[in-house]
């Protein structure tokens, strides 16, 4: 079981990031601007915050191997669809449908891990996933490069449709039955619709209007449009879920304090380690004159501390528990994040990679233990709905983080004086970007202290 879901979120983490290098050849295939090429990214990221919390409150009402199944299915049939496009309109479709599959494996991991088992063994498990998490993302690019530059950008896609055949066979027969909560309740399948869609809306919406702030601005009126539905999407998903019997997501979740300082520990971090994914490449590019692959090899460290680190993480958490471990991480991601500002940016790339791997030990000291902290402090029963809003809340914040962070970056570009009083050098606009990551693990650092003490 454990293989397989490992596999899967490789997979997933690779595809996620592996068109990255290639799209200026999409773009010159397709005779496509860098707007109209960039929605080959962003239309992955915006069903993936969909859909993750959609998957979360359908496993608890459909069993889980048969829902795993065939969301891998929608996966590999967007693969093909990508692989044959003749258009860039068809491209683009062909990325939402693999998002639309794709956002089921993290979330329906963590739960079936959950599940299967026992809060002692879990952090192990946990571990695993994170660390392929690390691989495929710090390697996706890396893949992405090497293959689409030798294959051509097509074959790419080849490549995760036949991985998604080959892991759906092998999750028909290695994943074991999971009875749904609603059916081991014994409680009658109803699932909130309304619900369903108003929490999609609010996310897509605000992701979208995010989107659209950094290409167009936030002033804009697709941007302003955007934000502005999503906070109507969200008062009526708020009054929806307290005024039905069976809401898509069950207040008493948002209750839970525990619960709720993993979701914003959860947010905070990936909203500063996607950012520092996103632009420590473009910072060494720009103001160091790297190529893109050398500007990828730069995180490389930070994935390797991941993968190496996360198994070993979680195996140490299960015996002594995940608070000060969190905070730990959190901890050293904040320093990493004020070095990458203070002394990084515009330095030279060795010190810039020592950053990225201060980041990615950071990123391993927190990731799979947020999860493990969020399933503890949840009942049985809510483990479904409660994991998809928590992994959902990750692709939230790593969505919000490159493109609010990438809009600072576009609005310092051409300032004078860092924010930051220690910096001395002259990368100005991202030295003042990873001091706003900072920010946000600030804010991180004071909701990990709400954690359950379970040491």
């Amino acid at each position: 079981m454990i293989m397989i879901f490992a596999l899967s979120v490789l997979m997933a983490a690779i595809t996620v990031d592996m068109v990255n290098p290639v799209l200026p050849l999409i773009s010159g295939h397709f005779v496509a601007s860098k707007a109209q090429v960039s929605w080959v990214v962003s239309g992955v990221a915006l069903l993936l915050a969909i859909g993750v919390p959609v998957y979360g409150r359908l496993s608890d009402f459909f069993e889980l191997k048969k829902l795993f199944s065939f969301a891998v299915l929608i996966l590999s049939l967007g693969s093909l669809i990508c692989a044959l496009a003749p258009s860039l309109p068809v491209l683009v479709l062909g990325r939402m449908v693999q998002g639309a599959g794709m956002s089921a494996i993290p979330v329906l991991s963590i739960v079936a891990i959950s599940k299967v088992l026992p809060p002692g063994k879990r952090g192990g498990a946990l571990g695993i996933i994170a660390g392929c998490i690390g691989v495929g993302t710090a390697g996706g690019p890396i893949l992405g490069g090497a293959i689409g530059q030798l294959l051509g950008w097509q074959s790419l896609f080849w490549f995760t449709f036949l991985m998604s055949i080959v892991i759906v066979i092998g999750a028909r027969y290695a994943l074991p039955t999971i009875k749904p909560a609603v059916e081991a309740a014994g409680r009658h399948r109803k699932i909130d619709l309304t619900g369903g869609t108003l929490l999609g809306l609010t996310v897509g919406l605000l992701l979208f209007g995010v989107t659209q702030g950094e290409t167009v601005g936030f002033a804009s009126f697709s941007s302003l449009g955007s934000l502005l539905g999503s906070l109507l999407a969200l008062i009526g998903f708020i009054r929806r879920i307290v005024t039905v019997d069976n809401p898509f997501v069950p207040p008493v979740l948002f209750k839970n304090r525990f619960y709720v300082s993993s979701v914003i520990v959860a947010v905070f971090s990936m909203f500063a380690y996607f950012s520092v994914l996103v632009f420590v490449p473009l910072l060494v590019v720009e103001v160091n004159g790297l190529s893109p692959g050398q500007a990828g090899m730069i995180l490389l460290p930070g994935g390797t501390a991941v993968a190496i680190l996360s198994p070993f993480v979680g195996r140490i958490s299960d015996r002594l528990g995940t608070k000060r471990l969190i905070i730990a991480g959190v901890t050293v991601m904040g320093i990493s994040t004020l070095f990458l500002s203070t002394f990084a940016s515009g330095a030279s790339p060795f010190l810039v990679s020592v950053g990225v791997l201060g980041v990615g030990i950071a990123f391993a000291l927190t990731n799979s233990l947020a999860n493990n902290a969020a399933i503890s402090s949840l009942k049985k029963d809510q483990v479904g709905v409660g994991m998809g809003i928590f992994q959902g809340s990750l692709y939230l914040g790593a969505g919000a983080g490159a493109g609010m962070i990438g809009a600072l970056l576009s609005a310092r570009r051409d300032a004078e004086n860092s924010l930051n009083p220690l910096y001395m050098l002259d990368a100005i606009s991202y030295s003042d970007a990873f001091l706003a990551a900072t920010a946000a693990v600030m804010i991180a650092l004071a909701s990990a202290f709400g954690l359950r003490n379970d040491s």
